[in-house]
């Protein structure tokens, strides 16, 4: 249990038997009625964003989340299975959890699982990644100077755009937040 005075940005709180990640929070003194705490908070299994006011004080029931650093393994059809570093433990993870991180994930990538109360929450992937284009259409001669884009198809799967001068077989950078390709990586 906390109160409302000890919130703090990354927060997780259980508020009717669900899981809120406090993303900003503000405290408020107007000149007239009593203090409060204005939140926005994130739900954590379906990425909702909603915004809450709470009496200055008031408690709230704060849960525990545990960021461990694991290793994604292999997929084995239906799950994605991941490896803890330390203890060595395997844990399975439905496709619909890990969502469209899965277009990301190479064997041994290092990700960390949040974990509460021994079930996994959500994957976060490394900010960015390397990947190796799979697929994408040559780029034409005189497109060069105009400074377009073009579809490629990575390695585990996803799809972003590229610039026309990136070809099949090319290893690039990738921002994994959004899917923005950041740059080619020489080999």
């Amino acid at each position: 249990m906390a109160t409302t005075n000890d919130l703090k940005n990354g927060m997780v709180l259980n508020l009717d038997g669900q899981l809120w990640s406090v993303v900003n929070f503000q405290h408020v003194k107007p000149g007239k009625g009593g203090a409060f705490v204005r939140t926005t908070l994130k739900h954590v299994l379906s990425g909702k964003v909603v915004d809450k006011t709470f009496n200055a004080g008031t408690k709230v029931d704060t849960a525990t989340v545990d960021r461990r650093d694991m290793t994604y393994l292999y997929n084995d059809g239906t799950d994605f299975v991941f490896m803890d570093g330390e203890t060595f433990d395997q844990i399975s993870i439905p496709r619909e959890m890990v969502g469209d991180a899965a277009g990301f994930l190479l064997e041994n990538t290092p990700v960390q699982v949040a974990v509460h109360e021994g079930n996994p929450l959500y994957v976060e992937l490394p900010t960015t990644v390397e990947l190796v284009i799979e697929h994408t259409d040559p780029g034409l001669q005189g497109d060069r100077s105009t400074g377009g884009t073009k579809p490629a198809k990575l390695e585990p799967g996803a799809e972003i755009q590229v610039p026309l001068f990136v070809n099949t077989g090319d290893k690039v950078k990738v921002d994994t937040r959004d899917g923005r390709y950041l740059g080619r990586v020489s080999s």
